[in-house]
């Protein structure tokens, strides 16, 4: 097991319904990172909050995808984030987690934004991932998600809660407010990755990615306006320490998700 976790949270502005640009742009941006263990992309980090999958989808050997397993690879680090898939005629925000010898896990978003018509462009996941990488358990969530705590609870054990984003700066005070509720009910690491600008339907987004401990403390400066990679460090041994000493989640109550 890896006691600590090195993770680069990427915070950038995204062209709009133009992978190209994002990709030629974060090969730039990536270009600092060194001795990271996690890259975390923002939600439908090629394109924008976009509904228009048809003009835009790839498929699970597109161009994206195997621009994250050369990029894992690369840098020796798994990369995470969510694109938007073309698969069995139906369409999905997907979230792609890359191992560093590029084999892929996936989740599709459950909770689809239906304010902005998500619902009627793209087709709900119904499995949570939690991935096992180097002796930590990681629950990888897509931005809408976070307003549901009962899909993000923390039934498995899980040691880091993740969610990947495109999230308004008008409701950016629920975003950090959730962010740190989910940590704290889950005895559990929180790291909440958003864009920073403003998209092709006049949405501002103001980023304030984040990393936050298990008692709702923030390890990462907000950072806002702003593209940046941000840096944070993970301890396993912190947080177990922690879990015996608080042993909440054994208090939980028992019920099942249809």
């Amino acid at each position: 097991m890896q006691t600590d976790l090195q993770i680069a949270i990427i915070q950038k502005d995204l062209v709009w319904e133009n992978a190209t640009k994002n990709r030629a742009k974060l090969d730039v941006m990536l270009e600092e990172i060194q001795n990271v263990d996690l890259i975390v992309l923002p939600e439908m980090f090629t394109t924008g909050f976009s509904m228009m999958p048809r003009l835009l989808a790839e498929d699970m050997d597109g161009k994206t995808v195997n621009w994250m397993q050369h990029k894992a690879i690369l840098f020796d680090a798994a990369i995470i984030g969510s694109i938007i898939i073309k698969e069995e005629n139906n369409f999905y925000n997907r979230l792609l987690f890359v191992y560093p010898n590029g084999t892929i896990k996936k989740y599709d978003k459950r909770h689809t934004f239906t304010l902005a018509g998500e619902h009627k462009e793209y087709t709900s996941g119904k499995n949570k991932l939690i991935v096992d990488y180097k002796g930590w358990k990681i629950c990888p969530l897509i931005c809408y998600d976070l307003r549901f705590p009962v899909w993000s609870r923390n039934v498995e054990e899980y040691d880091l809660l993740l969610y990947v984003a495109n999230w308004p700066k008008p409701r950016i005070n629920a975003w950090k407010t959730l962010l740190k509720a989910r940590a704290i009910e889950n005895m559990s690491y929180c790291i909440g990755v958003n864009r920073v600008g403003i998209d092709a339907n006049g949405y501002e987004y103001s980023g304030s990615s984040i990393a936050i401990d298990f008692l709702g403390n923030e390890i990462t400066e907000v950072e806002e306006n702003t593209e940046k990679i941000i840096y944070a460090t993970l301890s396993k041994n912190e947080l177990i320490d922690l879990r015996a000493k608080l042993p909440f989640l054994k208090d939980k109550d028992q019920f099942t998700i249809h």
